[in-house]
């Protein structure tokens, strides 16, 4: 390669650095930003510190954790505080750019949408309804909390609970949780809960039977179907 050349590609080089310097949006930009960024569009680094990109803490000059969805990056009260954005004064650490990407153009970096709950302290992880408003379903609307009982925090669906493992709500069984669960506390359950099952005549038939000990009821029953009783240590009834 001649000296010539060399100088040629040298200062094309320096060209195309200054250029990227001067006007970042249009020879590195890798998308369009939000809407409500869109006043930063030709200030890259209003948020890119040179060669090493957004930080947090160009972040936080505007959005201060403190005032997130209570007051305008301005200092102005927020109308409707948005309800969906306390959890932000409740990260272990600011880390904006571990959920955020302006950028929405073809070369996003990041999935939008994605959240880490283990960058919330632990209290704040086990308040699901805080930030997450329950379904609107016929199942959900019966239930009050405990969603890890059925949801993981790394993803909603495919939930975790089969009912099917500890009792089948076939026949008449197919009712509303709160007959069997009262106020909500899915780590127990009663079976009198309609007039088919009183105290009394509970305790009758399973005397009569020899049986003492009738307590865990899905024990021995798994289903409405009476001929497949399950004895501990004897295997189903008549077998």
């Amino acid at each position: 390669m001649s000296k010539i050349l060399k100088i040629v590609l040298a200062a094309n080089l320096i060209v195309l650095a200054i250029l990227a310097f001067v006007y970042p949006h249009l020879m590195v930009g890798p998308g369009k930003l939000i809407s409500g960024h869109s006043k930063l569009e030709t200030d890259c680094f209003a948020c890119h510190a040179p060669f090493s990109g957004a930080t947090t803490e160009r972040c936080t000059t505007c959005h201060k954790p403190e005032e997130i969805g209570k007051l305008t990056t301005l200092g102005q009260p927020i109308q409707k505080p948005l309800t969906s954005t306390p959890f932000h004064q409740k990260l272990v650490k600011q880390d904006c750019l571990a959920c955020h990407s302006d950028h929405a153009g073809v070369k996003r970096f990041r999935i939008a949408g994605r959240f880490n709950h283990a960058l919330l302290q632990a209290d704040a992880r086990k308040e699901c309804q805080s930030c997450h408003k329950s379904p609107k379903d016929s199942l959900h609307e019966q239930i009050t909390g405990n969603c890890s009982q059925c949801h993981t925090q790394e993803k909603w669906v495919p939930a975790t609970f089969d009912h099917d493992k500890y009792f089948v709500l076939d026949r008449d069984h197919d009712v509303k949780c709160a007959t069997c669960h009262v106020r909500n506390d899915y780590s127990r359950y009663t079976c009198y809960g309609c007039h088919e099952h009183s105290p009394e005549k509970i305790r009758r038939e399973h005397i009569e039977e020899g049986i003492r000990d009738f307590k865990n009821c899905v024990e021995c029953h798994r289903s409405a179907n009476e001929d497949d009783i399950r004895m501990p240590g004897r295997g189903r009834e008549g077998d």
